[in-house]
């Protein structure tokens, strides 16, 4: 008796490389594409129709920055609907905090897109089966984060003591880049987080901070050696 087929849905904003996904996923024995889309908001809104519709997905492969919502904002929307969702996160990013943010999320694999063909349709198979699958490199990469992480780095969150105000590891992430003058915009590009994301970040750190705009912030996080 043959295995049942694995569903797909693309997540990629690239139409170039969504088309290209596409072709090479339908070629795959036992694998169908049953959908696509550009953005986050369009990824969460066609898994659910997909869903509603008997269509799975059994799989969906999100890239991590994709316009209007993240990938890992769409995973997490995703998930909080559908727990029983299987997503694999395929991106060009290795960086430490895309990973734990997908992790996060609730991603149950994390791959980078120059994987080779016939290893990308291994985790899928693998994923659909139920086991999580984190590419090796950056397996070893997320081993030592945890480590650092755990010995209570700089990314862990500051407390009142320490005269952090209990700011997040991300909102000091974006406190950071605040403090070099960048924009809403440049701030969500730079951390692949949708742009009202971090409008309430930066709203949260003034409150947290005690300050009523982002000047203030940036000198105060620079006298507390918070950056």
């Amino acid at each position: 008796m043959s295995s049942p087929v694995i569903r797909l849905l693309l997540c990629e904003d690239q139409t170039l490389m969504r088309q290209g996904l596409r072709t090479i996923l339908d070629l795959e024995p036992g694998m169908e594409v049953v959908g696509e889309a550009a953005n986050g908001e369009e990824a969460v809104r066609r898994y659910g129709e997909l869903r509603q519709a008997g269509l799975g997905p059994d799989i969906v492969l999100m890239d991590i920055q994709m316009p209007l919502m993240s990938g890992v904002e769409a995973t997490a929307a995703i998930l909080s609907a559908y727990p029983d969702a299987r997503v694999i996160m395929l991106t060009t990013f290795d960086y430490d905090d895309y990973v734990f943010e997908s992790i996060k999320a609730g991603a149950a694999g994390y791959v980078l897109k120059d994987l080779p063909a016939e290893e990308l349709a291994a985790t899928i198979r693998h994923v659909a089966q139920g086991e999580p699958f984190i590419q090796p490199s950056i397996a070893s990469k997320l081993l030592i984060e945890f480590g650092r992480r755990a010995k209570g780095d700089r990314n862990q969150p500051q407390s009142a003591e320490s005269g952090g105000e209990e700011l997040s590891a991300r909102e000091l992430d974006v406190l950071r880049l605040l403090a070099q003058g960048a924009s809403n915009r440049e701030i969500a590009q730079q951390l692949c987080l949708a742009e009202g994301t971090v409008k309430n970040h930066v709203s949260n750190i003034l409150s947290k901070l005690q300050v009523t705009n982002r000047t203030q912030a940036a000198s105060k996080a620079r006298e507390r050696k918070l950056i």
